[in-house]
């Protein structure tokens, strides 16, 4: 008889599918490993197993404990089926941007899901990061895998997806691409194949809010960077140790909208029902691919995920429409306010060494209510607004000669091209006065509530 032990055993050996539709017009051939087809739907699986078994060698995870997990929804799926095997109780937080089917199917499998706040930085308590680490500091006989830096998870990778990747292509892969979270799944990968063919390409695709691509280009994390996307399971507002740029060669970043339509186009036109992270995957790579690959070239896109975690979202022409993701339904966005003010002078900006009153004048001579404060590198570290100076003075007159620096507000966020005027409207409030958002050139805009207002009726 041909059977598994337990469903844990079929995971790995997931297939190479060729895209033939969306990748009309691009040389080479470009191959999708499909994750999907590992038990619990995702990639994820592969780190899930490897985390718990290198925990139980290290006799940190003995029998009848808890597993406890800071999750985006497959990772806590991988980890439910490896707890369901092994006897293990599982508890995961998520954040709360995450699909409902993500957490519903966590239910499912016995696991209890506690859910948090997504705007908020990772060290607050609030955090799904933080609400883990304290789960586990109060749960006895208790395990936080913590995919971002477990090098477990790299490894399952460089143990498996990457030797699966060059025997199925019999060596003959130039270029790897996959999305990048955790950076598990690239950097294990890569670095296997790397030592195999050290003229590999290994493209990392990010998304707009996150820190990954400048941080590789740069070496420098800025938090400017960072904004709220709607994009689930690729790019953070860490570094997680788990991410080596070193076998990282290039960054392509995409967009919500790219990425959503993308993904639907793969169900369409290839028949892979996949993941919301799964169109970001492709269509970076294709952009780059456009530029780059030649006849003779062989290009491996992961594809983490499938399609079931989305329906009420990227599948749900609804809710397509009510984001400006469906073409057929026009909704403002950040993009269209930014066209509109193409004619404009370049963002006004005051360096933090500025004084009050000198600040005061600058408001006036511009005829403007808040402004950014930029430090001596010209990064943005703070805000000021006329309310908060007038507050000020009203308090303490002497502080017109104070230097802006001891005043200013914290700086206004930043937020994606693609975002809709309701979404822009949501997180314009009284303790963030403006948001601020780069076009395509990197230069940087302010959005302020007239600018929403003139956008909502013209």
């Amino acid at each position: 008889m041909n059977y598994y032990n337990s469903i844990i055993d079929t995971i790995g050996n997931t297939p190479l599918v060729k895209l033939n539709k969306v990748t009309k017009g691009i040389r080479g051939t470009i191959l999708a490993k499909v994750e999907y087809f590992n038990p619990g739907n995702s990639v994820k699986d592969r780190i899930a197993i490897r985390m718990i078994e290198d925990a139980e060698a290290r006799g940190v995870l003995k029998p009848g404990g808890t597993i406890i997990e800071g999750t985006s929804g497959n990772t806590g799926m991988g980890l439910a089926l490896a707890a369901i095997g092994k006897g293990y109780k599982c508890i995961f937080t998520m954040a709360d941007k995450q699909s409902q089917e993500k957490i519903d199917i966590l239910r499912a499998v016995g696991a209890e899901v506690v859910v948090c706040p997504t705007n908020v930085a990772p060290d607050d308590p609030r955090s799904y990061y933080s609400v883990a680490k304290k789960l586990n500091r109060d749960i006895p006989n208790s395990l936080y895998p913590n995919q971002y830096d477990n090098l477990a998870n790299t490894a399952a990778h460089y143990e498996t997806t990457g030797p699966e990747i060059w025997r199925d292509t019999d060596g003959k892969i130039t270029h790897f691409a996959a999305g990048v979270g955790t950076g598990g799944t690239i950097c294990g990968t890569s670095k296997f194949l790397k030592e195999q063919n050290p003229n590999l390409i290994s493209l990392g695709l990010d998304t707009y809010g996150s820190v990954f691509k400048k941080y590789k280009e740069t070496g420098q994390f800025d938090e400017g960077e960072i904004y709220p996307y709607l994009t689930e399971g690729i790019g953070e507002d860490i570094l997680p140790q788990n991410v080596d740029f070193s076998v990282i060669d290039f960054f392509e970043k995409v967009t919500d909208k790219d990425a959503a339509i993308m993904t639907r186009r793969l169900a369409r036109e290839e028949g892979l029902f996949v993941g919301w992270s799964c169109g970001t995957a492709v269509h970076g790579a294709l952009e780059w691919a456009k530029q780059h690959l030649t006849d003779d070239d062989v290009m491996v896109i992961l594809l983490p995920d499938h399609g079931t975690r989305y329906l009420a979202k990227i599948y749900n022409d609804t809710w397509m429409k009510d984001h400006g993701f469906l073409e057929d339904r026009a909704f403002k966005t950040a993009r269209d306010i930014v066209h509109n003010k193409s004619g404009q002078s370049q963002l006004t900006t005051i360096g933090v060494g500025v004084s009050v009153s000198q600040a005061i004048q600058i408001l006036n001579r511009y005829g403007i209510s808040q402004i950014p404060v930029t430090d001596e590198n010209g990064h943005i570290v703070g805000s000021l607004t006329d309310s908060t100076v007038l507050n000020r003075l009203i308090d303490d007159p002497a502080v017109k000669d104070h230097p802006v620096s001891e005043v200013m507000d914290k700086p206004f966020k930043f937020v994606g091209l693609d975002n809709t005027i309701d979404a822009l409207s949501s997180l314009i409030d009284r303790d963030n006065k403006a948001l601020l958002v780069r076009d395509e050139r990197e230069q940087v805009h302010i959005i302020t509530q007239a600018d929403l207002l003139a956008a909502m009726t013209s």
